[in-house]
């Protein structure tokens, strides 16, 4: 069988051939499920009934978790365990408010949600046992997105800031932060990022890739997204900097990649050599080809998959092949080789 890497390589030649571009022109093929995707690939559906999709996390009996994730945070948002491709969802954990982030550590599900990260326990097949609070905040009422945990153990988190260009007040805010699986030692890792969303590390190694939502209000000025290596430490200075260079963005680390401006970038997984990113806004998802450089990567960017209504969570699945939930219909994909 082929691997999706291999898939991932053909859709980077396609989209260099159709100059990156979407649309008709945009180099991909009818895969199956009411998809486009590139030559190489099939796309079937995973599971169905999950709206609002938000947040992907597997287990090691290889079982996909999910949550969901509605516009209202009234708390009534849950997390699902889909068993087996074709499966039912099965309704686990409810009462959250927009939790956007999952993982897995040891036999404990991390849940980040609105201002608080909690931690479940003793999963007996259909509730789990054990609760606990691991951070309260770090900012009361913030929207905490995506999860990570990186090689030495610790866990890192987006913490997305209360507005579109204002300076956040919190120290916390606009961040991502870094904490033990306990919740202690919280500190920043990263700060001055608007929308720190998807966040995930290069399989073996300490590079942390982050998708970051840019400011809205800039009219033609407005960035694109972006995904880019976050290192420990750095500073890249929201709301002053958005790419425009100068002063503002003096010190300020290069994206890996510009994406679509209004994108809503949101999931990210590492496939082989590329990334693969979802576009919230775009009802896309698109391919970011990563060559090492000297001091990070540089990324290409090229259309992956359309034919969504509002992509959001990705992770790399079993067999080679990487899910996909579309938060707009409920559904979530398989993308594979052929």
């Amino acid at each position: 069988m082929r691997c999706l890497a291999a898939v991932l390589a053909a859709a980077a030649l396609l989209g260099a051939a159709c100059g990156g571009r979407t649309g008709a022109a945009d180099g991909l093929t009818a895969i199956g499920a009411g998809l486009r995707g590139p030559a190489g690939a099939r796309a079937s559906v995973y599971a169905t009934g999950l709206p609002a999709v938000s947040a992907f996390a597997s287990d090691a009996r290889g079982r996909l978790w999910a949550a969901t994730a509605s516009y209202t945070s009234e708390g009534q948002d849950s997390v699902y365990l889909v068993a087996a491709p074709g499966a039912a969802p099965v309704r686990v954990i409810t009462g959250l408010r927009t939790p956007l982030g999952l993982a897995w550590v040891g036999d404990w599900l991390y849940v980040a949600s609105l201002g608080r990260v909690d931690a479940f326990g003793g999963f007996d097949g259909a509730a789990f046992a054990q609760s606990r609070t691991i951070l309260d905040g770090p900012v009361a009422g913030s929207e905490n997105d995506g999860l990570a945990r990186g090689a030495d153990g610790r866990l890192v988190m987006g913490v997305t800031a209360p507005c579109d260009h204002c300076t956040p007040t919190s120290p916390w805010s606009a961040t991502i932060v870094s904490f033990n699986p306990d919740g202690s030692d919280l500190r920043v890792y990263a700060r001055g990022i608007r929308a720190p969303f998807g966040l995930t590390f290069l399989p073996g190694r300490a590079d942390l890739f982050v998708t970051m939502n840019q400011r809205d209000d800039l009219g033609s000025r407005t960035p694109g997204d972006w995904l880019s290596l976050v290192p420990s430490g750095s500073d890249w200075r929201f709301p002053d900097c958005h790419g425009q260079g100068g002063t503002a963005c003096a010190g300020v680390p290069s994206p890996t990649a510009v994406l679509d401006p209004h994108a809503a970038a949101g999931g990210l997984a590492i496939v082989g050599s590329a990334a693969v990113v979802s576009e919230w806004a775009k009802g896309k998802v698109l391919r970011v080809a990563l060559t090492r450089t000297g001091t990070g990567y540089r990324g290409s960017v090229s259309p992956f998959l359309s034919g969504l209504r509002n992509p959001l969570p990705v992770v790399a699945g079993g067999g080679g092949g990487v899910l996909v939930g579309d938060w707009g219909t409920g559904t979530i994909y398989r993308i594979a080789p052929a």
